[in-house]
C-alpha cells in the first residue's frame, strides 16, 4: 500500500522552533475567547508572516468549526502542523495552551486564600460574571446557529432534554437528536466549497486517528468502571466533554458540569469561580479543565490531576481534525453532511441555554443586587463591547461591594 502523504511547498515549510515561538507570543497576549483568537491568528500568520493565504485559513477555520473539539486551539494545532509538521503541531499547542493553564492552576491553589469580606466578594463577582459571559455566546450564537423557525425549535427541544434528562445523557442525547433532525429537517441551500489547503497528513494516519478517537470514546467508560482507577475515571469524564464539544469553548461548561458538579467532584462554586477567572486570561478557555483537575476530589488531584484533565480534554479535538483532515475536501461538499450539522449546531445553542438557567444563574444570582451586576456585565460585553477580561475585573469589583453592603 502507498501512504498518500499531502506536504506543503517548501517555501511554506518552518521549523518547530520558529512555531513554538510565535504561539507562546499568541499565548500570552490572545484575550477575549475562541473567536478573538481566530483574529489574532490570521492577523499573526497570515496577514504579518504569510504561512498561508486567507482562504487556505479559512478553509483550516471552517473544518475546526465543523468537527467537535476546542475550535481555536484545532486551527492552532493545524497551523502548526501546516507549517512544521508533527512536531510544529504539539509545539504550537503547548505554546499556546501553557500559560494559561498555569494561571487556571495557581488560581485553583490560590483560590482558599480567598476569604473573608473582600476575597468572597470577588468569588462572588466572578460567579456572576460567568452569568453574563454565558448569555453572551447563548445570544451570540443562536443569531447565527438557529436563524429559522426549524433550527430553533430543535434548541428548545435540546435545552429541554438537557433540563429535564439529568448528567449528561441529556447533552449527549440531545447533539445526536440534533444531528438526525438536522439530517431530514435541515437540508437547505448547499455551501459554497472552495479549494483545500494541503497538510501532511497520511490517509492511513487519518484513519488510525479515527479509530483511535472510537476505541477510547466508547472503551473508557468500560474500563474505568471496570477497573475503579480514580484517575481513569478523571480522564474518561474529560475526554468525553472533549469529544461531544460543538460550537465553541462555552459549550464545554454544561458538559464539564454534568460529569464534576452533579458528581461531587467539585462544588458549584467552586466550578463557577473557576469559570470567571478562566474568562480573565489569554489562551483557550478549555484551559478551565486544569483548574477542575486540580480541585477534582476524584483523581490524583493538583499538578497531576490538571495534566490528566488537559490531555484529555484536548485529545479527542485533536485525534478527529488529525483523522478528518485527509478526507474533508470530499465529505465537506455532500448536502446531508451540512445538514446534519445544521442540526447538531442548532442543538448545542439548546444546550448551553440550559446551562445558562442551571447551574450558572440558579448559582451565582441570589437576589436583586446580583442580578443587576449581571445585568451590567452584559451589556458591557454586548452593547459596549468591552473585552472578557475587562468585565471580569467589574465583576470582581461589583462582588466586592455586594459583599460589603450585606
Amino acid at each position: 500500500m502507498t501512504l498518500e502523504i499531502d506536504t506543503p511547498q517548501p517555501s511554506r515549510q518552518g521549523s518547530r522552533w520558529e512555531v513554538l515561538r510565535v504561539f507562546s507570543k499568541l499565548g500570552v497576549t490572545s484575550f477575549g475567547g475562541p473567536i478573538a483568537h481566530l483574529g489574532y491568528f490570521r492577523d499573526e500568520l497570515v496577514q504579518r508572516r504569510k504561512w498561508l493565504d486567507d482562504d487556505e485559513y479559512g478553509d483550516l477555520v471552517a473544518l475546526s468549526q465543523f468537527l467537535p473539539g476546542p475550535a481555536s486551539s484545532q486551527v492552532g494545532f493545524g497551523l502548526g502542523l501546516f507549517r512544521a509538521g508533527p512536531l510544529g503541531a504539539i509545539a504550537a499547542f503547548i505554546a499556546f495552551t501553557l500559560p494559561s493553564a498555569a494561571l487556571m492552576v495557581a488560581f485553583a491553589y490560590g483560590a482558599p486564600l480567598f476569604q473573608g469580606t473582600v476575597g468572597s466578594g470577588i468569588l462572588t463577582g466572578l460567579k456572576i460574571v460567568a452569568v453574563a459571559i454565558v448569555a453572551q455566546a447563548v445570544w451570540g450564537m443562536a443569531r447565527s446557529l438557529t436563524p429559522d423557525p426549524t433550527r430553533a425549535t430543535i434548541a428548545v427541544v435540546a435545552a429541554a432534554s438537557t433540563l429535564l434528562l439529568t448528567g449528561s445523557v441529556g447533552q449527549i442525547g440531545a447533539i445526536v437528536i440534533g444531528a438526525i433532525a438536522g439530517l431530514f429537517l435541515c437540508r437547505g441551500s448547499t455551501a459554497p466549497v472552495s479549494a483545500m489547503v494541503r497538510f501532511p497528513v497520511a490517509r492511513v494516519a487519518g484513519i488510525i486517528s479515527l479509530l483511535l478517537f472510537a476505541v477510547l470514546l466508547l472503551g473508557l467508560p468500560v474500563l474505568a468502571a471496570t477497573t475503579k482507577w480514580e484517575p481513569l475515571a478523571l480522564f474518561d469524564t474529560f475526554y468525553r466533554a472533549g469529544a461531544f464539544v460543538f460550537g465553541g469553548g462555552h459549550v464545554v461548561l454544561p458538559l464539564l458540569q454534568g460529569g464534576l458538579v452533579d458528581t461531587g467532584w467539585v462544588t458549584s462554586d467552586q466550578f463557577l469561580a473557576g469559570y470567571g477567572a478562566a474568562q480573565a486570561v489569554p489562551g483557550p478557555l478549555f484551559t478551565f479543565a486544569a483548574y477542575l483537575g486540580t480541585l477534582s476530589t476524584v483523581g490524583p488531584g493538583g499538578i497531576t490531576g490538571a495534566v490528566i484533565a488537559l490531555g484529555a480534554v484536548f485529545l479527542p479535538g485533536f485525534l478527529l481534525l488529525t483523522g478528518v483532515l485527509p478526507f474533508w475536501n470530499d465529505f465537506r461538499s455532500r448536502p446531508w453532511a451540512q445538514a446534519l450539522m445544521r442540526g447538531a449546531n442548532a442543538a448545542v445553542v439548546g444546550i448551553l441555554a440550559a446551562a445558562l438557567y442551571d447551574p450558572v444563574f440558579t448559582t451565582a444570582i441570589t437576589g436583586a443586587g446580583p442580578f443587576v451586576l449581571a445585568l451590567i456585565c452584559f451589556v458591557l460585553l454586548i452593547a459596549w463591547r468591552m473585552p472578557a477580561w475587562a468585565v471580569v475585573l467589574v465583576g470582581a469589583g461589583g462582588g466586592i461591594m455586594l459583599s460589603l453592603a450585606s
